[in-house]
């Protein structure tokens, strides 16, 4: 296994975390969810996981969360206006680097992943990888979060659990989206991807899963 490195940035946006060789065809921008850093192990494992496979991963933090790893003392997340400037910041500073925003795949967890798609058309990025959309809030169905989602033209992956409760796959099949939204879906999988005991299924198989799908959609975008 490929070791994490940082490599800390002279200004913001960074630091980041990052996986996989320099050379890669494509680089992987991952944001975390609202309530968990860059180092949780979900996004560790989807990181680690794809920089085996041959890809560079890049691992940021919105503003919220670097005051929570400076300070100790955890918030809310920042404003959308906020959240989405310094998103826009992490690709400016990457595509520079990287070779263009065409060689930059953006997205992330939840959040992350829900702030990378509205991005994603207006910046020209090669590519979206959302790893558990939350298409709308637990138990509350009504407040759906798809508007943009209609019109994507960025070709997408969204890996997804079957009875996440941010929207599950029945709830899903009902929604108008984007012909560029191709789905992979994880057996009896939660917004973390986690299976029940009873489904069969482990959640080490589940995240294997999703790294598969992730490499896989990357692959066809380079092929």
């Amino acid at each position: 296994m490929r070791s994490t490195t940082s490599e800390a940035t002279v200004s913001q946006p960074g630091p980041f975390l990052y996986n996989g060789p320099r050379d890669s065809r494509l680089t992987v921008v991952l944001a975390h969810g609202a309530g968990a850093p860059m180092d949780h192990p979900f996004l560790g494992v989807i990181a680690h996981g794809l920089g085996e496979r041959g890809w560079r991963v890049a691992r940021f933090e919105f503003p919220y969360m670097q005051n929570a790893r400076g300070t100790g003392k955890r918030h809310g997340p920042n404003a959308a206006p906020v959240l989405l400037s310094h998103y826009a910041a992490v690709i400016d500073w990457l595509a520079e680097r990287r070779g263009g925003e065409s060689k930059l795949v953006i997205g992330g967890k939840s959040m992350g992943g829900r702030i990378g798609s509205m991005l994603a058309d207006a910046r020209g990025v090669g590519g979206l990888v959302c790893l558990g959309y939350p298409f709308h809030p637990p138990g509350k169905p009504e407040r759906l979060r798809v508007g943009h989602l209609e019109r994507l033209q960025t070709p997408s992956l969204f890996v997804q659990g079957e009875r996440d409760t941010f929207g599950t796959r029945e709830e899903i099949g009902g929604y108008t989206l984007s012909e560029n939204i191709a789905f992979s879906w994880i057996p009896d999988g939660d917004h973390s991807l986690k299976p029940r005991k009873s489904s069969g299924t482990t959640n080490a198989e589940n995240l294997q899963r999703a790294v598969e799908a992730v490499h896989g959609y990357l692959e066809g975008l380079v092929s």
